[in-house]
């Protein structure tokens, strides 16, 4: 078996050359264009999510051999989020090489986070099955670069701190209301609110709920806590 022209310029991209394509083509392979589950990336995308956390870990530990477990917790957690590694997805075209069904494709499925995340996670599983750990450590470390070293020195997300800080002062959790959504189906833009029992509240808007929500709370911690 052999990588077609596209794929070994995507291999490229990773940094790695496989011995066995195959490993590769299943990677790529979404649930959407094969009937049964056997050959998608499932399977791939269930083992590259350990590998990338223990490499991750390792490297946090490396790289901060004083940091408390109270911090590098959220700095692991903002290094293996879906976010994350859709980011470092599009870094190297993920989405072009991707087979996709005839509905993923027309809904816009090379552009999704959560897909884009998944495979991702396969591609490292499919680099680790075939040339080991230290393989899928080293494209690992590579493509994810100085996100390692650069991740904020307190990682927790905007949503989790604002809790926090409402819990802190006896009040209930914040409150997070859709207002608005706008654009295509396959490329929807969400406004959400937060609210805080006492009152205040912030709007933010973005291409999914999860970044939407983050920038609400992002914006409401800061007028709140000045």
């Amino acid at each position: 078996m052999k990588l077609s022209a596209e794929l070994n310029a995507f291999a490229g991209r990773v940094g790695y050359g496989f011995a066995k394509p195959e490993f590769l083509i299943r990677a790529v392979t979404h649930s959407s264009i094969v009937s049964a589950h056997r050959d998608d990336n499932q399977r791939l995308e269930f083992l590259g999510d350990r590998v990338l956390g223990l490499v991750m870990a390792e490297a946090l530990l490396k790289a901060d051999p004083n940091a408390p477990e109270g911090l590098l917790a959220p700095r692991y957690n903002a290094l293996v989020r879906r976010e994350a590694c859709a980011d470092v997805a599009r870094q190297i075209d993920l989405g072009a090489v991707l087979k996709l069904g005839r509905s993923e494709m027309k809904s816009g499925g090379r552009r999704k986070e959560a897909l884009l995340a998944d495979a991702m996670e396969a591609v490292i599983a499919a680099v680790y099955q075939d040339g080991g750990f230290e393989a899928a450590r080293k494209v690992i470390l590579t493509l994810w670069g100085d996100r390692i070293h650069n991740v904020a020195e307190d990682a927790r997300d905007a949503k989790t701190s604002l809790q926090e800080w409402a819990q802190a002062r006896g009040e209930v959790p914040p409150q997070y209301i859709e207002v608005a959504r706008t654009g295509p189906d396959h490329q929807p833009v969400f406004t959400i609110e937060v609210r805080l029992s006492s009152g205040p509240s912030e709007k933010a808007t973005a291409g999914s709920k999860r970044h939407a929500e983050q920038a609400a709370a992002a914006a409401l911690l800061k007028k709140v806590d000045q």
